[in-house]
């Protein structure tokens, strides 16, 4: 067994220069193991790979018999094979045939083979098969032992991959994947409803095979002390903000992941690696594997979050010393972005590199992430399981973001579909173009305005794309998160001032600042909590950072300068906090008039309709608010008790239900007693059947992404608004089954296209 790493750096050696050599499979394969055995001086070494079901074959083998490759597979879970598969973790054992999870194969000949030490194969995020050298006598393997082994796992994932998997050559615009993974179909909730078809593009940064390899030991741990550094300073940035603006929040998460940084054990784990002959990326990749299999086992939150923030350092450091090289490269047009996780600054990065497409492995349809992919308008679905596990870099993709489905290296069959889909989508976005210039008035004569979702500069471009009527809700957080520090006051003016200019005199509704829940700011930390969505978030945090608070709202007044404002607070809960953050605005007011000789020539002030409780409190703003909106996606989690954060229950219950129309019914009669207007400003009016509902129950103001102008304003020109009413309260009275279902025949009654409903 090479107990120094001089052994350990030949065996690399002779590996690097197997992967370039020439040669069938077989006997490149088997050249491999004999490598492996005579170098960890074992009787037996043996590639076991991970099959589509969960089983494990054969592949290679030197010291047991030659016909049982090909031929041995354990089902998923038995035996030691299976053992190490399961728990992503190395077994090292004295006498194997003793151990409880041992299976008795006799057509392999282990009869004499005792002591055995099997690590993972880890790829992709998961456990692809598994490496196992056997010895005759009972012994105990070293940890210098263990860690070779896996060292060497490692290298001969790339090598199983290239040798095994490699598919037949290509020509023209084959859409086999270049990798050769399996193909197959995932499912994931639509982020962007839209179609595209490309070559995946992973944002995690890959290894290529070719820079496994330290060529120059010391020049690797030069290297890597540098991108450590460089991690660090990096993460300092991040930590520079203003505290008076912040009131002096506590930094315990941003204090533990700069520890995490600082960690000697992590650093001395990725300097064994570069010793034992990889190079610095190799180095930091393993330990990403490491990672990304144990997170793929762990059900603790607290130990996935640690995991989660181990591997997004894995990630930085990559990219430190990848520099350049280390991003992503998008050529041409057919790129379909893959990433586990994206925040809206990365994000925003591929705005302009022409993507066909987004996929996300852990999102959720209401984040941040999500909101940003359609500001982008491009085809995107997140929260898949298993995402990139099972898409490599090159694998052909089609985005069916209709329906939410993934289809890898599609066949013949299903491209032709896809490319029928898109020529009747293309006929669909034809009508909608027409309507454009038309107002959203139903047939009895009642006129709905249609407003436009924004958040950024880009989101601008669909007011006159889409015909907007203006910006009916316009996210002044996703400024502050793209940035690493605070945006300074002068930035913040100058945003609004474009997207005032913009509108170009249509109305814009600013909600000021919603943070908290799944909306963190890079510069700031906050504590952990158990249930952020129930906690200090949106008007609370604001009215506790008064500071901040002010400073937005001081930007938000100076931008308007002597024109019109119109402003609403997030996630009012009770009347009181309405009337202090009114109470700010005012104040800031002044203190501009007094400062600039200026302040709005109209002022009106809104609120959300997030909290049930806010719906029966409403009497008691009349006259001191001037319109209500309400967001859909907290108050559907809220009245359902259901996180929209936690996928088994997020799309469980539906907005279209007889309980919830009769609360917002009973929320519009008070409003419209107190004069209050009403609007809409969630994404689930972006469905046209629910766009007729509000508009039944009396809301005079949707808004919604850009791209479901066009359907929902064919919908509001086709219906008989007073009739649809009349047919909804019915079946609000008198449920029967699914209320949706009823819902969409009343609107095919009236002549409503639901197809993608």
């Amino acid at each position: 067994m090479p107990y120094n790493m001089t052994a350990t750096r030949v065996l690399m050696n002779n590996l690097r220069q197997v992967m370039a050599e020439d040669g069938d499979t077989r006997s490149r394969l088997d050249h491999v193991v004999r490598l492996i055995a005579g170098a960890m001086v074992a009787d037996v070494c043996s590639v076991y790979l991970r099959e589509a079901d969960g089983a494990h074959l054969l592949i290679a083998t030197e010291g047991l018999k030659p016909e049982a490759v090909n031929k041995t597979r354990m089902s998923p879970g038995e035996g030691l094979v299976g053992y190490v598969a399961r728990t992503a973790e190395p077994i090292a054992i004295e006498d194997a045939p003793r151990h409880p999870a041992f299976s008795y194969r006799p057509e392999t000949g282990e009869d004499p083979f005792h002591a055995f030490l099997g690590v993972p194969i880890l790829r992709t995020g998961g456990v692809t098969g598994v490496l196992v050298v056997q010895n005759r006598t009972e012994r105990s393997y070293r940890e210098e032992e263990i860690d070779t082994l896996q060292t060497i796992a490692m290298v001969l994932a790339e090598i199983v991959h290239t040798l095994v998997l490699a598919p037949a050559p290509q020509q023209g615009n084959d859409r086999r994947s270049r990798s050769g993974s399996a193909a197959g179909n995932l499912k994931g909730r639509v982020f962007c409803e839209g179609l595209g078809y490309g070559l995946a593009v992973l944002h995690d940064p890959v290894v290529p095979p070719a820079k496994f390899f330290a060529t120059d030991q010391a020049a690797e741990v030069q290297r890597l002390s540098e991108g450590l550094i460089g991690l660090r300073e990096s993460i300092d940035r991040m930590m520079l903000i203003d505290g008076a603006a912040l009131g002096g929040d506590p930094r315990d998460v941003m204090e533990a992941y700069r520890l995490l940084a600082d960690d000697p054990s992590w650093a001395e784990k990725l300097l064994e690696g570069i010793r034992s002959g990889l190079s610095a990326e190799a180095s930091v990749d393993r330990a990403r594997r490491e990672h990304r299999a144990k997170l793929q086992n762990a059900r603790d939150p607290y130990l996935r979050e640690r995991l989660h923030d181990l591997e997004d350092l894995d990630n930085r450091l990559l990219r430190v010393l990848g520099g350049a090289e280390g991003k992503p490269k998008i050529t041409g047009d057919q790129a379909i972005l893959v990433a586990r996780r994206l925040g809206p600054a990365e994000l925003l990065e591929y705005a302009h590199a022409g993507l066909k497409g987004i996929l996300m492995e852990e999102a959720a349809a209401s984040s941040h992430a999500a909101i940003v992919a359609r500001a982008l308008g491009i085809p995107a679905i997140g929260g898949i399981d298993g995402l990139t596990t099972r898409i490599e870099q090159g694998d052909y993709i089609i985005v069916d973001a209709e329906d939410g489905t993934v289809h890898i290296r599609p066949d013949d069959v299903v491209y032709d579909a896809y490319m029928a889909r898109v020529g009747l989508r293309s006929e669909r976005q034809a009508r909608y173009a027409a309507l454009k210039g038309l107002p959203a008035k139903t047939l009895d004569g009642t006129h709905v305005s249609l407003m436009l979702n924004a958040g950024l500069d880009l989101d601008l471009d669909m007011l006159d794309q889409a015909g907007a009527d203006g910006v009916g809700l316009f996210r002044t957080e996703f400024q502050f998160l793209v940035s690493e520090s605070l945006p300074p006051l002068e930035d913040q003016i100058a945003l609004y001032k474009r997207v005032l200019d913009r509108a170009a005199g249509r109305p814009v509704i600013f909600r000021t600042l919603d943070l908290g829940g799944d909306k963190v700011l890079p510069a700031l930390s906050q504590l952990r909590e158990e249930n952020p969505a129930l906690g200090w978030r949106s008007i609370r945090f604001a009215l506790d950072h008064k500071g901040l608070f002010r400073r937005q709202l001081r930007a938000l007044v100076r931008a308007a300068g002597d024109g019109p404002l119109t402003v609403m607070f997030p996630m009012v809960t009770v009347p009181h906090e309405y009337r202090a953050a009114k109470a700010l605005l005012l104040e800031e007011i002044q203190w501009t008039l007094r400062h600039t000789g200026k302040k709005p020539s109209k002022l009106e002030v809104g609120v959300m309709l997030e909290t049930p409780a806010l719906g029966f409190s409403m009497q008691d703003l009349a006259g001191e608010v001037d319109f209500l909106s309400v967001g859909t996606n907290d108050l559907l989690q809220f009245f359902f008790a259901a996180d929209r954060m936690t996928p088994s229950v997020s799309e469980r219950y539906d907005l279209v239900d007889p309980a919830s129309l009769r609360y917002l019914k009973m929320v519009a009669d008070i409003c419209k007693a107190g004069n209050i207007r009403l609007s809409v400003c969630g994404e689930a009016t972006a469905s046209p059947p629910v766009a007729l509902c509000f508009a039944a129950l009396g809301f005079t103001s949707l808004s919604m992404a850009g791209s479901a102008i066009g359907p929902v304003k064919q919908a509001l020109r086709g219906v008989d608004l007073g009739a649809f009413r009349a047919g909804l309260f019915e079946r609000m009275d008198k449920p029967n089954g699914s209320f949706r279902n009823q819902v969409l025949a009343l609107a095919a009654e009236h002549g409503i296209d639901t197809a993608d409903s």
